[in-house]
């Protein structure tokens, strides 16, 4: 029998990533577009070209999985609140299946992102997890007792508009806080930390990409940083260390296996992750410091894709 197939989608806060994918879990085609600045309606549209783009390379799937930056209603489909994205109250479940004509489901990003990391990735065999996802922002997935957890109305997980600076700047997107660990620790903060780095030291090699019109990006900064550049180093040690601050408080309170790290700044690798593990070793509560491991994820920036997939596989095995 031939393996079924359907599309995942990842819709993140200025990126999609999306391909098909069958129950085996490999991957045919895969599909990226980028959507900063885009309204609601350029934003549908841009997630319906992308299925459509994957969809005509492979027509038989079944279903279609979305992972979405939001809080997520799911009973009703519904995209309630985002952060990054203009999805706010959107049926988003029954839009897309009546715009695509498949069966849809959809779920936070990261939930599902946790979804493919603890039945077949860096969260394998395990009953208690966290999956944090640094990306435009942070997102938060939880595994506990074995199953993804939603918490009272569905939207638990956010780890990433803690609070850990009661006066911090405010939060970026639509969060009304200020302080929340996603202005100190993501893909977004690496870029603003490595900016001021090359503002400080304009003889760098941050500094001179500065002056010559370049954007200093979270990647551009993981980049330079394994090819050596002193400077790169030490803004990922430091945002790592912020994030092992901030995992403290998670580790203490859930009491994890494991922690998975990732989104697109899993890139950093040990860079990032090895000041995080330095700073839960010391500061968190020292039975959980001790056993908890702290790993990138194993699909990389794929898991909410996959996750995604798994979520419509699930769909049609019913």
């Amino acid at each position: 029998m031939p393996p079924r197939r359907v599309i995942g989608i990842d819709a993140g806060g200025t990126k999609l990533l999306g391909g098909v994918v069958d129950d085996t879990l490999t991957v045919h085609h895969r599909v990226r577009r980028l959507w900063r600045g885009a309204d609601r309606r350029e934003t549908i549209d841009i997630i319906l070209d992308s299925v459509a783009e994957v969809r005509a390379a492979a027509p038989d799937v079944e279903a279609v999985g979305f992972g979405i930056p939001s809080l997520v209603n799911g009973e009703r489909g519904m995209s309630v609140w985002s952060n990054h994205l203009p999805i706010d109250d959107v049926p988003f479940r029954d839009l897309m299946s009546e715009r695509l004509g498949l069966p849809v489901v959809v779920d936070n990003d990261t939930n599902a992102a946790a979804l493919a990391e603890h039945r077949h990735g860096a969260a394998r065999e395990t009953d208690h997890a966290v999956m944090i996802a640094l990306g435009t922002g942070i997102g938060g997935g939880l595994v506990l007792g074995g199953k993804v957890y939603r918490g009272a109305h569905g939207f638990a997980g956010e780890l990433g508009h803690m609070v850990v600076d009661h006066e911090g700047a405010d939060c970026p997107g639509n969060c009304p806080g200020r302080g929340c660990l996603e202005v100190l620790v993501s893909g977004n903060a690496i870029g603003v930390a490595g900016h001021g780095a090359a503002t400080r030291d304009p003889g760098s090699e941050l500094g001179r990409r500065l002056a010559e019109g370049g954007q200093i990006t979270g990647g551009l900064v993981t980049e330079l940083a394994h090819a050596g550049d002193r400077d790169a180093r030490v803004v990922l040690a430091e945002i790592g260390r912020q994030l092992g601050s901030g995992l403290c408080g998670v580790i203490n309170a859930l009491d994890p296996e494991v922690v998975v790290v990732g989104g697109g700044g899993v890139a950093a690798g040990d860079l990032l992750l090895g000041p995080a593990r330095e700073v839960v070793a010391q500061r968190a509560l020292p039975p959980m410091a001790h056993a908890v491991r702290i790993v990138p994820a194993h699909f990389g920036d794929e898991s909410a894709m996959l996750g995604a997939a798994l979520l419509a596989l699930d769909g049609i095995a019913r």
